[in-house]
């Protein structure tokens, strides 16, 4: 009696099994079925729209772009200057960007030799730098940069009716897949007439440089004071399959860097170049501190195709969902007969507790007056079996 005891005070000695209760009913039958329409509905809905039957390959791709149109302006102490693609392209802003001057800042005939100002090469000397006041003389190109604030309106706004094309060759490697952005149906003749809009020709590669500012949200006569960075973005979102084949860029612009002045220590972008030239057997240039917008390219893009090894992982990884339904079912039966039990009944359908037998006797056909009603339930899950050593 006393090797007994631990097996029973600790279940040692006990083994459990499932058995299976049959309940014929329409309505329990039923609800099987919808839980897994349902599910099987879900499934379908995110493999579809998900593409989960599809083996996937990201973009890989290069871009090139070819500004054009000619500005006039009249500058203090120049005169009248043609700006061309060459002028207001300013040195190369790397890999997948371009850049146009929008305003100036000049400074004219200027020479090597020794001039008043606190930065660059200082000779030792002290000299008067105005009326007031004195500073150290410096070697560097006489007379400096003395105008800080680009003017306003700026002196290139015109640059808004400028275009650009842009040509981008993409690839996706695992597909062995190539396209560019100038489609196959798009003639010469085409190309000479179109301009991107949104509505009316959103796929034509050319831009009005005005028409981009004014998709990012800015305005394009503010922005060409001080100049700033425009994002380009192209978005190839292709599919692959047979007759569902569709593979075309998509375009969005937005701006990329801080436009509040008064929220960064150096608003806008500007850069410096010169033109130099001889006078009289002496070397001169002129400076000029040129504003601009920098557009930057940026190329996004996925690539699907069918593969039905993707197709048998994705069905594989939703098996496990359809547990969900016997656990419903399971939960929704038991929670109404165990409430029995919470209030020290018996765990059987009894009729003086009509609010846990109301939706079992519409669930499974049964009557609270009926014997059947009465069998207890537990009785039906759980069989206790003794092992015959004991007896």
């Amino acid at each position: 009696t006393t090797s007994k005891m631990p097996c029973k005070l600790l279940n040692l000695c006990e083994y459990e099994t499932h058995k299976l209760v049959r309940i014929q009913s329409a309505r329990l039958g039923s609800l099987k079925w919808t839980f897994n329409g349902v599910i099987l509905m879900f499934i379908c809905i995110v493999m579809f729209w998900n593409k989960e039957y599809q083996e996937h390959d990201y973009v890989v791709s290069s871009v090139t772009a070819k500004v054009k149109g000619v500005a006039m302006t009249s500058l203090p102490d120049v005169g009248d200057i043609v700006w061309d693609v060459v002028d207001y392209s300013g040195p190369s802003q790397g890999k997948n960007s371009f850049f146009v001057v929008t305003n100036v800042i000049v400074t004219k005939n200027q020479r090597q030799g020794k001039c008043p100002e606190v930065e660059w090469v200082q000779t030792g000397a002290c000299v008067k730098f105005d009326v007031k006041q004195k500073t150290c003389e410096v070697s560097t190109w006489c007379p400096i940069e003395t105008k800080k604030t680009p003017p306003k309106p700026a002196l290139l706004a015109s640059a808004e009716n400028f275009t650009v094309l842009i040509k981008n060759n993409i690839r996706f490697p695992n597909f062995n897949f190539i396209r560019r952005n100038i489609l196959p149906e798009m003639t010469d003749s085409y190309l000479k007439h179109c301009q991107f809009n949104r509505r009316t020709d959103p796929w034509c590669p050319i831009f009005r440089l005005g028409d981009i500012v004014q998709e990012a949200r800015e305005n394009f006569s503010e922005m060409a004071v001080e100049g700033g960075v425009i994002g380009i973005q192209i978005k190839w979102d292709c599919n692959l399959d047979g007759f569902l084949r569709n593979c075309l860029p998509k375009y969005s612009f937005r701006r990329l860097d801080e436009k509040e002045s008064n929220r960064t220590l150096s608003p806008g972008l500007n850069l410096r170049f010169a033109r130099y030239q001889t006078e009289k057997g002496v070397g001169e240039r002129t400076l000029f501190k040129a504003f601009g917008i920098r557009f930057d390219v940026m190329v996004f893009g996925k690539a699907g195709k069918f593969s039905i090894i993707q197709l048998i992982i994705y069905i594989g990884s939703t098996l496990s969902y359809y547990a969900l339904v016997s656990f419903i079912q399971m939960f929704s039966f038991n929670f109404f007969l165990k409430f029995n039990i919470l209030t020290g009944k018996e765990a059987y359908i009894d009729c003086d507790f009509p609010q846990t037998t109301l939706f079992i006797d519409w669930l499974i056909g049964t009557s609270c007056f009926s014997k059947e009603a009465r069998q207890n339930y537990s009785e039906k899950k759980v069989e206790s079996v003794q092992d015959r050593q004991q007896v």
